[in-house]
């Protein structure tokens, strides 16, 4: 290309409009066709490929799927009780949010010899990681206010004072906590990356649920960035989502199968309302989603 100019793109217009939410699809159809068939810790069985990447464009629209509905409540109260460095699962179950139940009770804890432990109490699981990195556990009711390393805030702290920095990364993966906590952290880092006035993010997720973690999972991240872009005051840019072990469950596959034929509809729009800059200051009411008409929800079976 010329200085100054911009050589056209190869691919064909209908191609390079081609609906994000394919990039989802094809991974799922891909893994069910050709993905390798592991065992794994739930006894379940995965269809399972290593290595892969999706990435979303937040500028006009937000990726909330839309060939199942995604429970979109269920993603801003979990994000937010991550936000606030919670760890209490029976916060999130009071707002009729179950995501964490399974991982959450009795029969469960017992199983992984966290006897002691609290029904509900997860242990020091990502909210914690992300507001008290390095502090001592001791359980879900404690303040641990000035313990350990805010990462959030000083992620917030260098997108404002330092944009061009490479370093601006928020970890869940403690290696000394994991046999702490309830479950060892999935979606276990992320990088902003700041540009032209927008944040992007990109998220590593060591163990990708595709029919039920990872629509989730995208809307998440792609929240989470929205809302420290408005605190930052930047726009939001793109959100790429990196793959380990990408799989469906055995059990999955009819579900999947299912979704695969319904086509997607366009992504919806996310509006923040307030004008807070304080990071725990955010609720549910204030992020308006308008225009998502998803096909209906499809039902799977989380394994635990």
């Amino acid at each position: 290309a010329r200085a100054g100019k911009v050589d056209p793109p190869l691919l064909p217009a209908a191609s390079r409009a081609k609906h994000e939410e394919y990039q989802y699809l094809d991974l799922i159809e891909d893994i069910i066709e050709t993905g390798v068939y592991r065992g794994d810790r739930t006894g379940t069985g995965t269809f399972s490929k290593f290595g892969c990447q999706m990435r979303f464009n937040l500028r006009k629209s937000f990726p909330l799927l839309t060939t199942k509905r995604v429970f979109w409540r269920g993603v801003v109260e979990e994000l937010l009780w991550f936000m606030k460095g919670e760890t209490n699962a029976k916060l999130l179950q009071e707002k009729n949010v179950r995501i964490w139940d399974g991982n959450g009770s009795r029969e469960y804890l017992d199983s992984i010899g966290l006897t002691d432990r609290e029904e509900g109490d997860l242990g020091p699981v990502y909210g914690f990681q992300w507001r008290h990195f390095g502090a001592e556990y001791t359980d879900m009711h404690a303040n641990y206010e000035g313990q350990g390393i805010d990462q959030l805030a000083e992620v917030i702290h260098k997108i404002k004072n330092n944009p061009n920095d490479r370093r601006i990364i928020l970890t869940a993966w403690n290696p000394t906590a994991l046999k702490e906590m309830a479950l060892p952290p999935c979606h276990m880092m992320c990088q902003f990356y700041v540009a032209n006035g927008e944040l992007s993010c990109q998220m590593y997720q060591r163990s990708c649920d595709l029919g039920l973690g990872v629509p989730f999972n995208i809307a998440s991240y792609s929240l989470l960035t929205c809302i420290i872009a408005h605190v930052c005051g930047l726009k939001p840019g793109d959100f790429v989502h990196t793959l380990g072990d990408a799989h469906v469950y055995s059990n999955h596959v009819d579900p999947l199968r299912e979704q695969l034929r319904n086509k997607p509809r366009p992504f919806p729009t996310l509006k923040i309302k307030t004008d807070t800059k304080d990071i725990e200051a955010f609720s549910f009411e204030d992020f308006e989603l308008s225009g998502y008409e998803p096909h209906k929800k499809v039902a799977m079976k989380m394994a635990v």
